[in-house]
């Protein structure tokens, strides 16, 4: 019999935009750990987004136990929506609350060519924390998003955002952050935080012409000001990128 139309209500399929918290070890303690040092910079960065938690990277024998990791992720201010496994994780993955979810997540990194390679004297820098990636999946592509300039000095606490590109024309003091889906363009002294590709463009790039970062982040891969810079990029005309989920810093040569 068909189902007769109604106008209060539709069932279709469709793709829902999450991120995925990819999970690297079976130890809570250790994402505890990481998970407090990531968001201490940027505690509302994340706050109230919906995540997948996606334990296939774990080892064939490691099992984590998911509901108290979807409690950790809430206690973080993230609300977890389902479990990302493959079939053989499926009997102690899915778990009451929690339904299994498919994923077709697209990396959009790729090994380099040689003609990409790092510049001489360019750093590759791994990220200090590796237990977890947080990281989006891949959706239909958008239309694109025209990019956002700001024109004026960005203070301590203040924050902008964008959804494509963003370009900043004045300072970014200690204290501030920009916070960008796709590249930063920084035509100033970047002396708060940066974090570029945001939802998971592991593509995007920061450009800067003075970098003295807080924090700088691409796709989730970030470095504190803890770690110092080397002297060929502090200070100086650089643009970061991912490889390898390492971040490289190399200098641009501007005047």
């Amino acid at each position: 019999m068909p189902q007769k139309k109604t106008p209060y209500f539709e069932l279709r399929s469709g793709a829902v935009d999450t991120l995925h918290f990819v999970v690297k070890t079976p130890q809570l303690d250790t994402l505890r750990t990481e998970l407090a040092q990531r968001f201490e910079a940027t505690p509302e960065f994340f706050a109230g987004d919906t995540v997948a938690i996606d334990v296939r990277r774990l080892a064939g024998d490691e099992r984590v136990a998911v509901p108290a990791l979807a409690e950790m992720l809430s206690e973080f201010r993230m609300k977890p929506i389902g479990v990302v496994a493959n079939t053989e994780q499926t009997d102690w993955a899915v778990v009451d609350g929690l339904p299994r979810l498919d994923s077709h997540e697209r990396r959009m990194s790729r090994a380099p060519r040689d003609s990409e390679a790092p510049a001489e004297g360019a750093e590759a820098v791994a990220a200090p924390g590796q237990a977890a990636t947080v990281s989006a999946p891949v959706v239909p592509e958008a239309a694109a998003v025209p990019s956002t300039i700001i024109d004026k000095p960005l203070r301590s606490g203040q924050q902008v955002y964008a959804k494509g590109d963003l370009i900043i024309l004045d300072l970014v003091s200690y204290g501030a952050e920009v916070i960008a889906e796709g590249n930063i363009h920084i035509y100033a002294p970047l002396r708060g935080r940066a974090l570029a590709g945001v939802k998971g463009k592991l593509d995007a790039r920061i450009f800067c012409t003075c970098l003295e970062p807080e924090l700088i982040s691409i796709a989730g891969i970030y470095r504190t000001g803890e770690y110092a810079l080397p002297p060929d990029v502090q200070g100086r005309s650089v643009q970061v990128r991912l490889v390898d989920d390492k971040l490289i810093f190399e200098p641009l040569g501007l005047k």
